[in-house]
């Protein structure tokens, strides 16, 4: 993954079609929040801190696509068409997608090897239903590791994969995200371009995950960035997105060297939405990047 030079962002967005619609940040006056999040058949909801709604201009990056690249803006859309098709059945995942995304991820990122150790499925009408395993998409703008997680998390997911020949390189934190059915009409996925965030925009935030077995003790605690409202940031968006394209998106890179290290995302509500549309269905694979370069 080259280090890219950064265009000029005015120039860049200028020229794109935009809708404006609402992000949802957190609450002015918080320095650090907490989420917890219940098992979807606990019929508990997730707890998360106050938001509110903050009307931004986000811009169809799919005419500049080309444009795009992890290092700059911390996230590309790229052409991938899955030979998968049994997205629900959680094992039918892990053997067969994984390894789908862990080959297409090394190309994209240029990567000496990649592990994906995660995913999440959401569509509002499926966990309407409860269908286990699947949620609601999230409507917060925030991003999945903070400087504490993503070491952390790194040294958990190369212990779990017996890969501890890797953990002296640098590495990055990359989701692939991509619909399920298509195209997304109702709740695309925002993502802010890196360069526009400030690292006071970045809201340390726990979430706490609770397991079916004790929903007062959990079973896991996690560390994610929260966003605050700043005007200057600029969010992109890919029009109708099809099962044929996936979004990578960077959420933490061990490098320091000005590249893009944080993409906060969200899912927002589409107001250029037709009356008929197909609910979004989607699933984000996470995976761990691993670089030549040592650290």
């Amino acid at each position: 993954m080259a280090h890219a030079q950064s265009p000029n962002p005015d120039a860049f967005t200028a020229e794109l079609p935009a809708v404006e619609a609402h992000i949802g940040y957190i609450e002015p006056g918080i320095d650090r929040a907490e989420v917890r999040i219940y098992p979807p058949d606990s019929g508990l909801e997730v707890v998360r801190p106050k938001i509110v709604d903050r009307a931004m201009t986000i811009r169809d990056a799919r005419p500049a696509a080309d444009r795009l690249s992890l290092d700059a803006y911390g996230f590309e859309l790229r052409a991938h068409r899955s030979a998968f098709g049994d997205f629900y059945d959680e094992a039918a995942v892990r053997a067969h997608y994984y390894p789908e995304v862990e080959r297409a991820v090394r190309d994209f990122a240029g990567a000496a090897a990649v592990i994906v150790f995660d995913h999440n499925v959401r569509s509002s009408v499926r966990a309407a239903r409860g269908e286990p395993g699947v949620r609601e998409p999230v409507d917060q703008a925030h991003n999945d590791y903070t400087e504490q997680s993503g070491p952390e998390r790194q040294r958990a997911v190369l212990e779990s994969a017996e890969r501890a020949d890797l953990a002296n390189r640098h590495f990055a934190f990359v989701n692939l995200w991509r619909p399920i059915v298509g195209p997304i009409l109702d709740t695309p996925l925002a993502l802010c371009d890196a360069r526009s965030v400030a690292r006071g925009d970045l809201v340390p935030t726990d979430i706490h995950h609770f397991g079916e077995a004790d929903l007062d003790e959990p079973r896991h605690t996690g560390h994610i960035y929260s966003l605050r409202h700043n005007p200057g940031h600029r969010w992109f968006f890919a029009s109708e997105m099809q099962p044929g394209e996936a979004l990578l998106l960077k959420c933490y890179d061990s490098r320091t060297d000005g590249r893009a290290r944080f993409t906060p995302h969200t899912g927002f509500r589409n107001p250029a939405c037709p009356s008929e549309f197909i609910p979004r269905e989607s699933i984000e694979a996470r995976t761990l990047v691993v670089f030549d370069a040592l650290i």
